[in-house]
Formats: C-alpha cells, sequence, structure tokens
C-alpha cells in the first residue's frame, strides 16, 4: 500500500507532499489543474518512460518519491524484495529526473537500473488510464489476463520449461539431418585424410629432433673442423695440449704435495682435470666418426620432412598442429559414423519431449478453461450491476498452435454482447464508449479481486453519467474497500462514493503556475460535489444533493428495488 508520496518540480508542481490510506480515494478539480499529473508521476515512480520536458520550467531535476507498506505484501512481491536482498517494513522508491535528460533510480536507498525499478512497479503499482481498455483487445494481454487471474503461473512455468528441452532437440535433429544429406561425400573425404594423418604416425616431439639431425647432417663440414680442432688442442697436438700440460703440473704437485697438505687439495683438482680432458677427447673422437657421410640416412631425413610439410599444407595448419587436426578430424569421423545411430535417439528424446511438452500444455489448457468460464461470470455479474442488464461476457479459450509455443498451445479471445438478444462479437468491435468504459471497469474489477497492489484509476469513468455513474463509483468503492484504490474523476457520483476525497487545485500569480492539493473533509466535500453538480454557481439545492449523495455513499442500497429507486432518483438528479 502506498501510504505517501513527495513530487518536487515536476510538470507545474513545485511541491507537494501526500499521505494515502486504504480505501478508495477520489481526486477532483478543475480541468487542466493538474489531476492527471499525480498519474504521470506514479507511472515515472513505476519504472515509466522519463523525459526532460517533466520537469519543471527553471528547475534543473525533478523528484519522485513514494513509501509502500509491506505489511500486507503479496507472496511474489515479497520474493522480489528477497531477490534484491531488499528487506524491512517499508519500501521506499526514488525517481529522479535530469535535464540533460538522465535518470536514476533508488530503491531504499540503493541506486538501481530502471529496468529493476519497473519489475518492482508491476508488483506495487497497477495504473488503469482512459485508454488503458485498449490494450484488453489484443489477444496477448487478453490470455496474460486470464492467466494472472487463473493464478496459472506454476504451469506457464513448466510449459515454458518443456518447451524448451523440446527446442533444443528439435534444432540439434535438424542440424544432423541437414549433415546427413552431405553424409556420404564427407565420410569418403574424411577416411581418406584420417587414413592418410595416420599412416604418416607423426610423433610427438618427432619434428623438433628431425630438424635437429637435419641441421647437423647438412653442417657437418664445419662440425668435424671443430671437432677435430678441439681434439687437436686437448689430446693430439705432440708441441702442445692441454692433456700433456695437465700431466706436467701433476708430476710437479705429487713431489710437493709431501710437503704441505694444502698443495694435496690443489692435486685432487688437477687430477680430476686429467680425467675430464681424456674423456672430452674420446667423446670428440667418436662425435667425429659419426659424421661420417651417410646419404642414405639424409635421404630419409629429407623424405620424412618433406612428407610432414606437405601435408601440412594440405590441411593449411603449421607441422606441428597436424597431430591435433589428426584428432580433429578422426573425432568428426567417428561422430558421422555414428550419426545414424545418435539421430534415431535424438529423434526418440525429440518425440518423448513433444509429449511431455502436449501433457503439460493439456493441463495448462484445462487450467485454462476453468479459469475463463469463472472469468466470464464474474465480468458478466459486474456488467448487470454496471448498466448493462441482460449483458453477457465470454472467454473463449481455443488451439491455435501448430507446433509448441513457449506459452502453450492455446489463443485466448474476449468476446461481449453489450445488450440481451445480441451475439457476443469480439471485444475489440464494440463500439460505444460508455460501453467501452464500462466494460474495460468490469474486467479490471473481476480480475483485480485478489488485488494487492495499489490500484490507479484515471477518468475510467469518462463516457457514461447518471444511474450508471454512481453504480461505477460504488463498484471502486467496493474495490476500494479489499485494497487501495486511486480514482481520478470529473463525476459527483463517483466522488461520493470516495472514502477519502483530495481536490487538486491550480494557482498563478501571473508568471506561473503551480498545483496544490487539499484533504477535504466532510463540509468541503459536500461544497466540492456541489461545484461538480451546479457548474460555476453552487446552490443550496445543489449542496444538498451533494449532502445525500455523501449519505448514500455510506449505505449502499441491500435489495434490488431500492437498488432500482436509488438508479432512478441519480437519473432525475444526474
Amino acid at each position: 500500500m502506498l501510504t505517501a508520496l513527495q513530487i518536487r518540480d515536476f510538470a507545474i508542481i513545485d511541491q507537494l507532499e501526500l499521505e494515502l490510506r486504504r480505501g478508495l480515494t477520489v481526486l477532483t478539480g478543475e480541468t487542466g489543474a493538474g489531476k492527471s499529473i499525480l498519474v504521470d508521476a506514479l507511472q515515472l515512480l513505476a519504472g515509466g518512460r522519463a523525459g526532460p520536458e517533466m520537469i519543471r520550467h527553471g528547475a534543473e531535476r525533478a523528484e519522485i518519491c513514494g513509501t509502500f507498506d509491506l505489511a500486507d505484501a503479496p507472496e511474489a512481491l515479497g520474493e522480489w524484495l528477497q531477490a534484491q536482498a531488499l528487506s524491512g517494513e517499508e519500501l521506499i522508491v526514488r525517481r529522479v529526473l535530469s535535464a540533460d535528460g538522465r535518470s536514476r533510480a533508488w530503491l531504499n536507498g540503493q541506486a538501481v537500473p530502471v529496468q529493476l525499478l519497473r519489475e518492482a512497479g508491476n508488483l506495487l503499482i497497477d495504473i488503469h488510464g482512459q485508454h488503458e481498455f485498449q490494450s484488453l483487445t489484443r489477444t496477448v494481454c487478453q490470455r496474460e489476463l486470464l492467466d494472472e487471474y487463473g493464478g496459472l503461473e506454476p504451469l506457464l512455468t513448466e510449459v515454458g520449461g518443456a518447451y524448451r528441452q523440446w527446442h533444443e532437440r528439435r534444432s540439434r535433429a535438424l542440424e544432423l539431418e541437414s549433415a546427413a544429406r552431405d553424409r556420404e561425400a564427407r565420410l569418403e573425404l574424411l577416411r581418406y585424410q584420417v587414413g592418410e594423418l595416420e599412416a604418416l604416425a607423426l610423433q610427438p616431439g618427432e619434428i623438433e629432433r628431425l630438424s635437429e639431425e637435419r641441421s647437423r647432417l647438412m653442417n657437418r663440414g664445419r662440425l668435424a673442423q671443430a671437432a677435430q680442432a678441439g681434439l687437436l688442442h686437448l689430446y693430439q697436438d705432440e708441441q702442445a695440449n692441454a692433456h700433456l700440460g695437465v700431466s706436467r703440473a701433476l708430476q710437479a704437485l705429487r713431489a710437493a704435495a709431501t710437503l704441505d697438505a694444502q698443495i694435496a687439495a690443489v692435486l685432487t683438482l688437477a687430477e680430476e682435470a686429467e680425467v675430464r680432458i681424456r674423456e672430452a677427447a674420446r667423446e670428440l673422437e667418436r662425435y667425429g666418426q659419426s659424421l661420417e657421410l651417410d646419404t642414405t640416412r639424409q635421404n630419409e631425413l629429407e623424405g620424412r620432412l618433406a612428407a610432414i610439410e606437405e601435408l601440412a599444407r594440405k590441411h593449411r595448419v603449421g607441422p606441428a598442429e597436424l597431430i591435433a587436426r589428426t584428432g580433429q578430424l578422426a573425432s568428426e569421423l567417428a561422430s558421422l559414423e555414428h550419426a545414424e545411430v545418435d539421430l534415431a535417439v535424438l529423434r526418440q528424446e525429440l518425440s518423448a519431449a513433444l509429449e511431455r511438452y502436449r501433457r503439460q500444455a493439456h493441463s495448462l489448457s484445462d487450467a485454462r478453461q476453468r479459469a475463463a468460464r469463472s472469468l466470464a461470470e464474474a465480468i458478466t455479474s459486474h456488467m448487470q450491476s454496471l448498466g448493462m442488464s441482460g449483458g453477457r461476457f465470454e472467454v473463449t479459450v481455443s488451439s491455435a498452435a501448430d507446433e509448441p509455443a513457449p506459452h502453450g498451445d492455446d489463443e485466448v479471445g474476449f468476446q461481449v454482447s453489450a445488450n440481451p438478444g445480441l451475439p457476443v462479437r469480439a471485444l475489440a468491435k464494440v463500439a460505444s464508449g460508455g460501453e467501452l468504459s464500462r466494460l474495460s471497469l468490469a474486467v479490471q474489477v473481476a480480475s483485480s479481486a485478489r488485488e494487492t497492489r495499489c490500484m490507479v484509476f484515471d477518468e475510467v469513468d469518462s463516457g457514461i453519467g447518471g444511474a450508471v455513474a454512481e453504480i461505477v463509483g460504488r463498484e471502486l468503492r467496493s474495490l476500494g474497500e479489499r485494497g487501495q484504490v486511486l480514482c481520478v474523476t470529473h463525476l459527483p457520483q463517483v466522488a461520493s462514493q470516495g472514502h477519502h476525497h483530495l481536490r487538486v487545485s491550480k494557482r498563478t500569480d501571473g508568471r506561473t503556475t503551480r498545483t496544490s492539493l487539499t484533504e477535504l473533509l466532510v463540509q468541503d466535500r459536500i461544497e466540492e460535489l456541489a461545484r461538480m453538480l451546479g457548474g460555476i454557481d453552487v446552490t443550496s439545492r445543489a449542496r444538498e444533493h451533494a449532502r445525500e449523495m455523501l449519505e448514500g455513499a455510506s449505505s449502499p442500497p441491500t435489495s434490488p428495488k431500492s437498488s432500482r429507486s436509488n438508479r432512478a432518483r441519480a437519473a432525475r438528479r444526474g
């Protein structure tokens, strides 16, 4: 329930603070006073479209803030608040518009995107404007209204899940069927390519080893020369080599080692050096022998590397990527070879998913049929009390989907007959403006029987008057007794039914124009209703009539006879 509303620098409102209560609150005032501006502010608070033109002239920004009591919050709102980590007994919703076109929003002081604000607004406020009925002529809105009325969200969730499973399997089956059309040609190519790659039998690290060996064979002359030079200086040069020099050093050190232990330690290092020089010389000798020309090995090496490079070019990959490419093609080959089996299994799964969807959709359709009968009876009943005696409302649920859809197989249609004896017609073809307004209210009241949101009606009583206007007012009052209703109206018959009455007025000093709002007590309500009844000159007769309307609002008729009497009296006065 909306308990407080603050508006600053919005349209022609400079500053306004409003406290609200349960029941029906009516807002009246002269045309152009700014009644609908309050509705616009609530739409903005609920995440509606914002623009810099909404800011009061001369101001830098506009601000709307609403406080909602969460004591009787519906379960859906409670779950949504919990998901957003919002808690407490109140929810404070704030929206700020800047002159540069930017818009910001907060929930309990926490900055949120406008989309999140819109989600909260859908759960907090239900606004019915003068042209709201037009949305009810669209089949999508009719289906959504019926599902919401019947509480069919759990069934819708199940149907949506079954649809997604079916859709995923169908998409996969279509892919496999498409691939199967070119399967044989692709299989032949893959078998050849995989066979060629497997025949190559390339091993991990083989390319690096072969490249090193080829480099060694191609440079064997320089390598042999280097090895021979090293061997000569280490061991074979008769005049001076490393081994000869170390040997002479050892002779001198062994003689001195008996005299000083420190030289004995050095002697050990020199002996190790002699051993390592001999080993190095033997390794160089063996290496030199391995560099002897082997044309057979070189030819084998070149042929192997050429085959690797040729296959790499054929598959448009680097030589090092051939092993991975072999795995990819082998995997694709195995997949295609088992495609027929996979497709058969997938078709079975697709058939099972379709059957599961049909069961869920059938359950949803049955629930819609039951909800349609209940909703039609409720709306028809309200039509009788709204001056459309003998009229009837029908909700049709028919199967229209050729294949599964996320919302089920049904097409929902609203049909109406406003007068007895006339056949029902599609709701969109009802032409009378008064009938449209009354039907709109009947649909809204009936479908909101369990409504817990703050409901706002912006002149939905347009196009009617007299006794029917009084009945419309009583319907709104009845709706307000179950929750909170705000209604902008020009009709005294509707205004008299309010539990609370707010008058919107416009003031100007010749330079600026401002809107103010006043809560009316009993005597002020009589004057306002008399003004609405009598126009410019308020007479004592108009005041007396206004007083009777207020008294009648607190004691609604209890029998058909008294109801007809009151309606006739209202019609004569209207």
